[in-house]
């Protein structure tokens, strides 16, 4: 079994659209057939996992998913870009009692995880109607557990070509947030297009 689908309430569609997408996620489907339901679903940089909204899709009050989670190999790059995208961003926080954050902001201990631990790091932030999401630093995974699924390929020179555009687009965005050119573009280039395929 893969999980595939993560259901988000929002009360604004288009509100809800513009955010994620302003944070780089892919769009991959946005379909009306009626006045009463309209499905969007997009997709975050590197992710196998969706999330899907609208209107008539969950009887769940608007914002109230808390804690569907992200994970990146850099939790400040990735603080970076979301904040550059518009994200309403926590501080790197690592937790009190462990490598899990407690709910809500309880147990929190401003910066990364002191010794960089691997799952030890995290950050949060919201949409516009309060669902909110946890970011969690990976660096090394546990044993059993796969970053990639596989090697990196493209069905054509221009998928590749659109892949390369959103990360050219994206780590302009990483840019700005340095202040400065990136030395190591390509590392970071491969890195973007690895994680989103």
């Amino acid at each position: 079994m893969k999980l595939e689908i993560v259901v988000l309430p929002v009360s604004d569609v288009d509100r809800a659209k513009n955010f994620y997408q302003s944070l780089g996620w892919r769009e991959d489907a946005d379909v009306t057939t009626g006045p009463d339901f309209r499905v969007v679903q997009l997709t975050p940089p590197g992710s196998a996992c969706s999330v899907i909204f609208g209107t008539g899709v969950t009887a769940a009050a608007p914002g109230s998913a808390d804690g569907p989670q992200l994970v990146v190999t850099d939790i400040e790059a990735a603080r970076a870009e979301l904040a550059s995208g518009g994200a309403p961003v926590s501080e790197v926080f690592h937790d009190v009692g462990g490598i899990f954050h407690h709910a809500g902001d309880t147990g929190r201990v401003a910066g990364p995880d002191p010794d960089r631990t691997s799952y030890g790091s995290w950050l949060s932030f919201a949409d516009p109607d309060g669902n909110t999401w946890f970011v969690q630093e990976v660096t090394t995974r546990q044993a059993g557990r796969v970053a990639t699924p596989g090697p990196v390929a493209y069905d054509s020179a221009a998928d590749l070509a659109e892949a390369l555009r959103r990360a050219a687009a994206a780590h302009g965005r990483y840019e700005e947030q340095l202040g400065q050119a990136d030395p190591n573009w390509p590392d970071w280039y491969a890195q973007y297009m690895a994680d989103e395929r």
